[in-house]
Order: structure tokens, then C-alpha cells, then sequence
């Protein structure tokens, strides 16, 4: 297309605006806080916070730059480190459009999928968190209810059996390039007292990484071999 690298010099251009603006207001939100209500910090306890955290975010942040931005392109991705909820929600959202598709990332189709199914999905997402805040009041009476001891397994179950069917699909699919990923995630969460649920997104983008250089690897070796896009086809 004529047009492309408009477009997607278009995407950078406003992918960097609006991520400078959204870092600018979370930034800014704890200094409002302070002018408001006249509160500073205790400092030395807040750099000694920010050091320990920080090396960790910033690692993994860039993980995950390297790790998304090559499987849902640039659009998506802008979109997605904007509204957040990137690996739960937005990625599959994004290789869920593509594949339906039948498009590759990496291309010119595979971006305008991928952009408008996180768009859809930022949107969706959005307007249910506003529904629930509305209708919050309603479901106060079955509070207690929702928070007792019969029915929490239910609740703390219902990422795992998302994923869990997710997995499904995607391994069925895949079932060469899923074996190593899945060992050494299962090695590294049963015999590594550190990780546990709350570590998982971390090991998210390591996992990815880890499989992308054994796929590599195995389509070398002729274990692999590459599937054709719907245009490659046509």
C-alpha cells in the first residue's frame, strides 16, 4: 500500500504522545495527593522503596516491550501499555483477532487486526467497569455472600480455568513448541519457594522469550515447520 508508512508513522507519533501523557498522569497523580493535603513524604524511606522496586519494573518493562511488540505489533501495543491488563486480557484479545484472521503479525493486516482488537477490547473492558460501579449498589445485599468461605475457590479459580481453556486451544495447536515452556514452568514454580501466583506475571514474558529461541531452534533442526498466511495462500 501507498500509504503504509503514513500509517505507520501515524501509529509511533500518536503511540508516543499518548503514552508520555498517560506517564505524566500517573506520575503526577502521588504529587496532586501531597499539594492537596499539604503531606510529604518521609523521603529517605520513599528512595529506599524506589530503589528496591524499581530495578525490577524497569526489567520488566523492557521484557515486555521486546517480548509483545513483536507478537501484536505497535499499535496494539501502544494501545495495550496505555489501558494495561496487557498479558490477562489485551495479547490474547490481539492473537485471538489475528489468527481468526488469518493474518501474521508482523505484516501490515496483522497490525490494523491487532490495534482494533485491542481497541474493542480496551472499550468492552472499560464500559463493564462502569456498568459494575453502577450496579455496585445493587449487589451490596449479596455482599457477605460473595465473600464467604463456600464460594471463594470458585473465585480464586476463575483465571485458571480462563487460562486453562486458553491453553487448551493454543497447545492443541502447538503441542511441539508448548512441551518446554510448560516443563520448565512447572520446575521453576514447584521447586523455587520465590515464585508463586503473584510472580506469574513476570515469568510471563521470561516464558515467552525462553519459547521463542527454542522454536527457533527446533525449526532449525526440521521439527518445525512454517504455516502461510491467508494472503501467503491466496
Amino acid at each position: 500500500m501507498k500509504n503504509k508508512g503514513n500509517f505507520i508513522e501515524e501509529i509511533h507519533r500518536w503511540g508516543k504522545i499518548w503514552g508520555i501523557t498517560a506517564a505524566i498522569a500517573i506520575t503526577a497523580f502521588p504529587f496532586a495527593l501531597m499539594i492537596i493535603y499539604q503531606a510529604l513524604p518521609e523521603w529517605k524511606g520513599l528512595l529506599v522503596g524506589f530503589t528496591s522496586i524499581i530495578p525490577l519494573f524497569w526489567a520488566v518493562g523492557i521484557i515486555e516491550i521486546a517480548t509483545y511488540v513483536p507478537m501484536i505489533g505497535a499499535g496494539a501495543s501502544y494501545l495495550s501499555f496505555v489501558t494495561g491488563n496487557i498479558t490477562n486480557l489485551k495479547a490474547p484479545a490481539a492473537l485471538t483477532a489475528m489468527e481468526n484472521a488469518q493474518v501474521k503479525s508482523g505484516t501490515e493486516e496483522g497490525e490494523i487486526i491487532s490495534t482494533i482488537a485491542v481497541a474493542v477490547s480496551s472499550i468492552v473492558t472499560t464500559l463493564i467497569l462502569a456498568i459494575g460501579v453502577l450496579l455496585i449498589v445493587l449487589i451490596r445485599p449479596v455482599g457477605a455472600f460473595l465473600q464467604s468461605e463456600a464460594i471463594r475457590p470458585a473465585f480464586d479459580n476463575v483465571l485458571p480455568a480462563l487460562f486453562g481453556g486458553l491453553a487448551v486451544v493454543y497447545v492443541s495447536k502447538n503441542w511441539k513448541i508448548a512441551i518446554f515452556p510448560i516443563i520448565l514452568m512447572l520446575v521453576l514454580f514447584i521447586f523455587i519457594d520465590f515464585l508463586d501466583a503473584s510472580k506469574v506475571g513476570i515469568m510471563v514474558p521470561v516464558g515467552a522469550i525462553v519459547t521463542i529461541f527454542v522454536s527457533k531452534w527446533m525449526y532449525k533442526k526440521g521439527w518445525l515447520t512454517a504455516k502461510k498466511s491467508k494472503g501467503e495462500n491466496e
